[in-house]
């Protein structure tokens, strides 16, 4: 591996980290809400989504991960695997158990062509509201194969 693709991979690395304590942030936050009531914590109660979202239904999001686009008659686990940790190119993300907040905000990015990707803009362009945060839900409720910064020296 040369130095400028381990250097732009730690670039992309250091950037998701970052996202993510941004996003933490709300769940540590939301995190006495959740325990006064154990279905917020699994997007069954109220917002409680920094994406100002409805509640996600992780039932309702995994019909949807399943669903074809029409714009691109793909399915979010036809690239991203059925728990959203077997991206079918190295390039594109793992999902499962990413924090629903970071999937909520990117999807909102893609639907409002902020953030550019050949399939996933015309891909976010269909979902609703409703449809972001049950998605969100879902593959954040999913087995995480996650990895940080954590430790690296």
């Amino acid at each position: 591996m040369t130095k400028a693709t381990r250097f732009k991979r730690y670039a992309i690395a250091l950037s998701v980290t970052l996202l993510l304590a941004a996003c933490s942030q709300s769940q540590v936050e939301n995190s006495a809400d959740s325990a006064a009531d154990p279905g917020h914590a699994s997007g069954e109660h109220g917002s409680g989504s920094s994406a100002g979202l409805p509640a996600g239904r992780i039932g309702h999001g995994e019909g949807l991960a399943q669903r074809r686009s029409k714009a691109t008659n793909q399915s979010c686990i036809d690239c991203h695997g059925a728990d959203g940790n077997n991206p079918i190119d190295p390039t594109y993300p793992k999902l499962g158990g990413q924090y629903g907040d970071y999937l909520a905000h990117a999807l909102q990015a893609y639907r409002a062509g902020d953030r550019q990707h050949a399939l996933m803009t015309p891909q976010a362009a269909e979902l609703t509201d409703q449809d972001i945060a049950d998605l969100a839900a879902f593959f954040g409720s999913r087995p995480s194969q996650l990895r940080d910064l954590h430790g690296l020296k």
